[in-house]
């Protein structure tokens, strides 16, 4: 037992130390995903909740988030999408589950730097389809997206173009969203994001469109 604790508190010692050696990339908690790639190498954990009220499914809905990244190339990243618990108020009752489970991959097609944008291409699949109630921009079996990251004038951009496969048997309907994502630093440690983002809704003849801001805080 001492010596799975002392390997477990190395490990973490380890972690810990080549964390601070190296800078993520986070795509949360904006919609928009950068074009450019974790550190080669590393797992990137990115983990938040999701509370969403009155949709068409439910009147309250709670979930936990996590993307997982790793990248074994310098210009590919593999990521998991998953949502592991889920409870939502539905006409039912109380309703616990996990979410979907999605797997894709993140390749880079042009590297930039500073003005001159990076370009990458991704695509997602889900293997595990939840009967959990979704939001309003509903869940998908298949995406793929086109990324686009650059910096201009002090500011940072992340603009992403998305086609995603929606399914209400016997209907397979294309959904197609934009996204632009700006970020600035206002402080050494600290940053402020700003967000549109534009998602058809081809099952119901319709469209959903979100403005998001938030700050951030690097440690």
């Amino acid at each position: 037992m001492r010596r799975i604790v002392v390997h477990a508190a190395l490990g973490l010692l380890v972690s810990i130390t080549a964390w601070a050696q190296v800078e993520a990339n986070p795509g949360r908690p904006t919609v928009s995903t950068p074009a450019t790639l974790t550190p080669v190498g590393y797992f990137q954990f990115e983990t938040g909740f999701l509370n969403a009220l009155h949709s068409g499914e439910f009147s309250r809905r709670f979930g936990f988030t996590e993307v997982v990244k790793f990248a074994p190339i310098e210009r590919l990243q593999l990521l998991v999408q998953a949502e592991p618990f889920v409870q939502s108020h539905i006409e039912s009752g109380l309703d616990r589950r996990p979410g979907d489970l999605s797997l894709g991959f993140q390749g880079v097609v042009v590297k930039g730097e500073g003005h001159r944008p990076t370009v990458a291409l991704s695509y997602f699949r889900r293997v595990y389809s939840s009967p959990a109630p979704d939001v309003d921009i509903g869940s998908n079996r298949q995406s793929a997206l086109l990324l686009v990251s650059l910096d201009a004038g002090g500011f940072h951009f992340d603009i992403n173009g998305i086609v995603t496969e929606q399914i209400e048997e016997p209907r397979h309907r294309a959904q197609f969203g934009q996204t632009l994502s700006v970020s600035h630093p206002v402080a050494r440690h600290v940053g402020i994001s700003g967000e549109i983002w534009h998602f058809s809704q081809p099952l119901i003849h319709s469209n959903a469109i979100g403005a998001l801001f938030a700050t951030s805080y690097a440690l």
